[in-house]
């Protein structure tokens, strides 16, 4: 009995670190990191895991938003925007697709961790403050707009990659500076990990409770680390810890895939 509680929370420690790092320092989220562990260690069913893993999201990104608000780093008005489209946008999709061909983006997902994580390593996001407060409020708010609708359908249609996506579209088609980008990313995932996961348990009933509070607990602590650390830290830095975060995380979602 001991020798399995161990165990398990072993498991949960290391899941707790690769998804809190992953959320503190890109905006990733858990539950690409959580349940791909929780199902081939713990025997945990799929459906059960992600919710979980939504459920440590939601306190972890909570944190790491308020760290990067704290220092400024977070764009709450068209956060709200785009995170208002990613929701009603996400269960517009969901439903669509429920209607189509079945089919998820778990693999794509994981490499587009990989491509993003090398992106951030070899070509860095050194755009300024100064530079993204240049764009018109009216005009951010249509790109939020615009960009939030495209994140919801394609994670409802195809069920996976907002945390990345968000992280992708922020920097590379709003302009959005490497941390700010990072805050409101997390800022939005919050609400739609929180959302999710109520959804996850009202269907599915209550989890694994051992499990949950253990995840989330190890998720909020590497988060609130990786957050601090980030907050602090150059942009160039920056950059690269997200960078070599993500690629390294890609290739250990990648390896349970492949040999589970």
């Amino acid at each position: 009995m001991m020798d399995s509680l161990l165990f398990t929370a072993l498991i949960c420690f290391l899941a707790g670190m690769g998804a809190g790092l992953g959320t503190g320092f890109a905006g990733m989220s858990a539950a690409a990191v959580i349940t791909p562990i929780l199902v081939t260690f713990l025997k945990i069913e799929p459906y059960e895991a992600v919710g979980i893993a939504l459920a440590s999201d939601v306190l972890a990104s909570g944190i790491s938003a308020y760290e990067y608000g704290k220092h400024k780093n977070l764009d709450i008005k068209n956060g709200l925007v785009m995170m208002a489209c990613v929701l009603l946008f996400t269960l517009i999709g969901s439903w669509i697709s429920s209607m189509v061909s079945g089919g998820t983006m778990g693999t794509l997902s994981v490499f587009m961790t990989l491509i993003l994580g090398i992106k951030f390593i070899v070509k860095p996001v050194m755009t300024t403050k100064e530079a993204m407060a240049a764009v018109s409020a009216k005009k951010r708010t249509l790109q939020s707009i615009f960009c939030g609708v495209f994140i919801g359908f394609i994670c409802g249609f195809v069920g996976a990659g907002g945390g990345m996506m968000m992280l992708l579209i922020l920097t590379g088609v709003l302009g959005y500076e490497l941390k700010t980008a990072v805050g409101t990313s997390v800022f939005i995932m919050a609400f739609t990990a929180l959302t999710g996961a109520v959804s996850h348990f009202a269907i599915d009933g209550a989890p694994n409770w051992t499990v949950l509070i253990l995840c989330v607990v190890f998720t909020l602590l590497w988060a609130r680390i990786a957050a601090r650390f980030a907050n602090k830290a150059t942009p160039k830095v920056l950059n690269r810890a997200v960078g070599v975060i993500l690629v390294i995380l890609g290739i250990a979602v990648l390896g349970f895939e492949l040999f589970t």
